[in-house]
This record gives C-alpha cells, sequence and structure tokens, in this order.
C-alpha cells in the first residue's frame, strides 16, 4: 500500500502518453506540419535530457531519481513516439531516394528485429523486474542474458528495427532520418541522462558493470575466472 500512490502516478503518465499518441495518430496534419512533428519532436528531446540531467545533479539521491526519471521517461515517450508514428503512416510522401532492396528482405528485417526488441523487454522484465520507460523503473540492475552483450539491448534493438522499417519502406529519406536525428537523440538521452541516474540509483554496482559491458555494440562477454583451488601440501 505504501507504494500505491507512486504506480497510481505511473498509471496515469502512460495514460496520457497513450492519449498523446493516439491524438497525434489521428490529426489530419498538412505536409509542412507532418515534417514539424517527424522531425521537431526529435529535436526538442535535446534540450530536454539536458535540463533533466541539470535537475537530477542539483540533488543526487536515489529516490529523487526515481522520480525524476519517471517524468523525463513520459515526456520523452510521448516526443518519440508521436514522431514515429506520423513518419511511418506517412513514409509514402517523404520517402525520398527509391531503396532498391526488395519489400520482403526489409520485412524480414523487421520481423527479426521486432522480435529481437521483445527478447530485451522481457529480459529486462525477469532480470531487472521493471519494464521500458515510464511503464516501470527496474528494481534491480539487469547484468545477464543480453545485457551481458550490451548495457542497452533494448536500445540497439529499437534503432535497428527503425533502421529495418526504412528498409522495408524502400524510403532513403526515413533511413536518412534515423541516422542523423533519431540515434543522435536516443544516445545523448543515453549518455548524458539514464547513465547518470542509473549511477545514482545502483552505484558501485552499475559503475563495475559499466567498465566491463560496451554501451551499443555488442562484445562476448569475458568469462568469469574460476577461484584457484589451493593445492594440497603432500605428507612426508
Amino acid at each position: 500500500m505504501k507504494n500505491m500512490p507512486g504506480l497510481l502516478l505511473r498509471v496515469a503518465l502512460f495514460a496520457c502518453v497513450f492519449l498523446a499518441w493516439m491524438w497525434v495518430l489521428q490529426q489530419p496534419f498538412s505536409n509542412a506540419a507532418n515534417l514539424m512533428v517527424i522531425f521537431g519532436a526529435v529535436a526538442l528531446i535535446f534540450p530536454i535530457v539536458w535540463i533533466g540531467r541539470m535537475v537530477l545533479d542539483r540533488d543526487p539521491t536515489s529516490e529523487r531519481a526515481a522520480w525524476i526519471t519517471t517524468f523525463l521517461h513520459a515526456v520523452l515517450m510521448i516526443l518519440f513516439g508521436a514522431a514515429i508514428i506520423r513518419a511511418v503512416t506517412t513514409s509514402e510522401s517523404w520517402r525520398g531516394w527509391l531503396i532498391l532492396i526488395p519489400g520482403e528482405v526489409g520485412l524480414l528485417l523487421v520481423i527479426i528485429t521486432g522480435l529481437a526488441a521483445a527478447l530485451a523487454v522481457m529480459n529486462l522484465a525477469v532480470r531487472g523486474l521493471g519494464a521500458p520507460f515510464a511503464i516501470a523503473l527496474s528494481r534491480r540492475l539487469a547484468v545477464d542474458w543480453l545485457y551481458a552483450w550490451t548495457r542497452n539491448p533494448m536500445v540497439l534493438a529499437a534503432l535497428v528495427f527503425l533502421l529495418a522499417l526504412g528498409i522495408y519502406f524502400q524510403s532513403a529519406f526515413f533511413v536518412l532520418w534515423v541516422c542523423l536525428l533519431v540515434i543522435p537523440a536516443l544516445l545523448t538521452f543515453v549518455r548524458l541522462f539514464e547513465e547518470r541516474e542509473l549511477e545514482i540509483r545502483f552505484g558501485e554496482l552499475y559503475r563495475a558493470y559499466k567498465s566491463r559491458t560496451p554501451m551499443l555494440v555488442p562484445r562476448r562477454p569475458a568469462p568469469q575466472a574460476k577461484p584457484r583451488r589451493g593445492r594440497k601440501r603432500s605428507r612426508r
């Protein structure tokens, strides 16, 4: 019962995010307004993350970091979601140069990367007792399975999924939008805010994990050294 107010707030925030997405989806935006959402919503992430980091560093306590992160995640979900919804639903109108890769290949990549993203979410839920963004912050640090290969398997899977969508749409502009705007925005959030927030909440445990695990590009985990057994002294 002690955590009930926090749970209700997170449910309310997620409901606001969902309603915002539905509103964006249903709006008959003009081409100019549509491009403003696609590019402007992602561009807003840079100053918002910077402000969030400044607020976080004013009083870096675990409880305060959790609340700041919850609100920031909700805002970022709205911005990223609005931009992606409009980019996907209107991709035909701003395709740009045609990517000469069969749509079947793009669809296969979308399915594979989508499954990878789902596995990363399940990994966080089982090992970190959390869910993506504002739904539920992890209660313990996930460091194994996919998280042993990279500190951000969900971020990696989401970015590759968006690139796969661009290939499926055969849209060079969509791929360039992901590469030149979405990837820098998401990595700015990870490097500037999320790493600091996790360090505040998990302390030395996260710093040790960070020192041995790459941020994004997967690397085979180093095998843990087995403790050596002392040699038995021979009896004379």
